[in-house]
């Protein structure tokens, strides 16, 4: 039954409701939001979803709270905040209001839940010090958006329920883009995929535009390949593969020689024409034709087993 009143607490207001409301105002954009803790809007009915206040979870009832004893938990342990609760129970279908196609919305949903939720409910419950984030605790997400509350002389019910409204809009921004990345590299994996099913035994793998790559390179167990070429608006990247996804640490670094060249420099030292950039740090370099960076990245590979091979003998 879609809901006539979405219910969740007045007062002051939390990133976990704020982005519950983002949900939920998607999915029933014609539901009235009501802001109460009154006895009659916060108790369980037919007409409503009310989340973050009531003292309750019953999905079948509608009511996702996590304030009260005995509060819901993730099979890990892990407290939920009304914000998991909702995404658990509300999250696909959001996915699937927005346009992601179903063959892709277990693998958003599991990823956004990871990477944006979690560490929403975590914070919420206190189970997660901001403080681990040193000088950047200000800037988390959840601080940015209480924020935005009233100050303490603009208080009142009509000035909170102005600024839950402008933040809402705020933070909808927020789970809008993130959502959309996370989709975007669900589509980025089965480009990935098949080019790696081209590429063969091939050390380098050329992609149509730059794009997420390294998810898909350890899905397939390519271990084999070294190097990423792609174009960009008005010349090619070739880019070196990461060997975990925490650190800049790669599986084979672009040669010594090029580190900080440029333009005639670079093709000096490369010998291939048509070479115009290598960072310092040996991970990115540029080209101005498709040709001459597929050439410093057969170089490149040429490099990299070499000093493997010599690195292997020396042990």
């Amino acid at each position: 039954m879609i809901p006539d009143f979405l219910v969740t607490h007045s007062g002051g207001f939390h990133a976990d409701e704020l982005l519950s409301t983002v949900i939920l105002t998607r999915l029933f954009p014609e539901a009235r939001l009501v802001r109460s803790r009154q006895e009659e809007w916060i108790k369980p009915g037919a007409d409503r979803v009310i989340y973050d206040v009531g003292g309750q979870y019953d999905a079948e009832a509608r009511i996702f709270d996590h304030h009260q004893r005995g509060a819901p938990v993730r099979e890990d342990g892990q407290p939920y905040s009304s914000f998991g609760l909702i995404w658990k129970h509300y999250g696909r279908d959001y996915l699937l209001a927005s346009a992601i196609p179903a063959e892709h919305v277990e693998a958003v949903h599991a990823a956004f839940d990871a990477r944006f939720v979690l560490p929403i409910d975590l914070a919420d419950n206190g189970a997660l010090d901001p403080a681990m984030a040193g000088p950047l605790a200000g800037l988390t997400l959840p601080v940015l958006l209480e924020t935005l509350k009233p100050v303490f002389d603009q208080s009142g019910p009509e000035a909170d329920d102005h600024a839950f409204h402008s933040a809402l809009a705020i933070a909808r921004a927020f789970v809008e883009a993130s959502v959309a990345q996370r989709a975007a590299k669900s589509r980025a994996e089965a480009l990935v995929l098949q080019q790696i099913a081209r590429a063969g035994e091939g050390r380098v793998l050329e992609l149509p535009m730059g794009m997420p790559f390294r998810p898909a390179i350890v899905k397939s167990g390519a271990d084999h390949l070294l190097f990423v070429v792609h174009p960009r608006e008005k010349d090619w990247c070739l880019t070196g593969i990461r060997k975990a996804d925490e650190g800049f640490a790669l599986r084979a670094d672009l040669p010594e020689a090029w580190a900080g060249l440029t333009g005639r420099d670079l093709e000096a030292a490369s010998g291939v024409e048509g070479a115009s950039f290598c960072h310092n740090g040996r991970f990115v370099a540029a080209a101005r034709t498709r040709e001459a960076a597929l050439a410093m990245a057969s170089l490149a590979v040429e490099e990299a087993l070499s000093l493997a091979s010599a690195a292997s003998d020396g042990r």
